[in-house]
């Protein structure tokens, strides 16, 4: 399988029903009007605050086995530079792209569209990983709405990955925003390891720190046993960013300023296809995310080499989309 320049670095670096979200708080307690605003632009600050240039590090561990027959495998340790743009803010929702920035064997900087995380307050529904290649469009409890935002992340094509809801607070002078219970597919990680265990079931954590932020996961790995879903192993994922301009920002910025109306017009075509079906089915592949990861990336690039235009590209692109999610 050919993969574009861009996918090849990325992946060097880094059917059973699922049951119902379960929840991680109760309602959030009533406020005063004027408490209820404060708190609501404490939120927005700490979510617009993940923007900007960063030194990452991806610490990967399972930790404890819950099967007498499974070994947990090598912690994994990594990282790379990311920019993080704000690419919408209309208040109520906001959307951060991450965009990873590397130096290829030539010397020149290799720009991959990383993962994207759209923060939306006091939402309605949510899409949530059903397993084996479907999403579906969930609706949050309406007393776990109230003063809570829901976080959707996307891989790096634009196709869903998870999302979960939950309330930014402050304990022990930490801010943080914990998830309620998510299912998410496998990261390429393990997914090109084809391992016994098929989807994650986790907790999301977000805090701002002096330096930056940290994401934290909190996973259970779990497959189908005898026609049941069980554990397999506990992971803890610790991703690190910390503030740094020591790479080039620009070629990051130029990638972005040359595909962001491509990028745009795939955005809204997922948007459609969830829309049309209350949710969405993409076959996952392990060694690009998605059956659309390989080509949909592959367009930008082309985009930016000046092999393409963008109204060609997002031409493509629509057309991939369509087939993929066809039913």
């Amino acid at each position: 399988m050919h993969l574009p320049r861009t996918m090849i670095f990325l992946a060097a670096l880094i059917a059973a029903p699922l049951a119902a979200p379960v929840y991680a708080d109760g309602p959030v307690k009533a406020r005063t009007a004027a408490a209820q605003q404060a708190a609501f632009a404490a939120d927005r600050a700490a979510i617009l605050a993940m923007a900007g240039n960063y030194k990452v590090t991806f610490d990967m561990r399972e930790t404890t086995p819950w099967r007498a027959d499974y070994a947990p495998i090598p912690a994994k340790v990594s990282g790379g530079h990311e920019s993080v743009r704000v690419i919408e803010d209309s208040g109520r929702r906001i959307v951060l792209q991450h965009l990873l920035v590397a130096t290829g064997d030539d010397g020149k900087p290799i720009v991959i569209k990383h993962w994207r995380q759209d923060w939306t307050y006091e939402p309605a529904d949510l899409l949530v990983y059903a397993g084996q290649g479907r999403w579906t469009l969930e609706a949050v409890p309406v007393a776990m709405r109230a003063g809570r935002w829901s976080q959707t992340v996307w891989q790096t094509d634009d196709s869903p990955r998870y999302g979960g809801w939950g309330q930014w607070t402050d304990e022990g002078g930490v801010r943080r925003w914990r998830s309620n219970w998510t299912w998410r597919p496998l990261a390429r990680r393990d997914a090109v390891r084809h391992p016994r265990y098929d989807r994650y079931l986790g907790i999301n954590r977000h805090s701002p720190t002096p330096a930056g932020w940290i994401h934290w996961q909190d996973n259970m790995k779990m497959g189908t046993v005898d026609g049941k879903l069980v554990p397999f192993v506990q992971e803890a994922v610790l991703n690190s960013y910390v503030r740094d301009d020591g790479y080039d920002v620009k070629a990051g910025d130029a990638y972005w300023a040359a595909t962001s109306d491509y990028w745009a017009a795939v955005r809204a075509g997922w948007d459609a296809a969830i829309a049309r079906d209350k949710g969405v089915s993409v076959a996952e592949v392990a060694e690009t995310g998605s059956a659309s990861g390989e080509r949909l990336m592959g367009f930008a690039d082309d985009i930016q080499a000046g092999k393409l235009t963008s109204a060609a590209a997002i031409e493509q692109a629509r057309a991939v989309i369509a087939e993929v999610t066809k039913r």
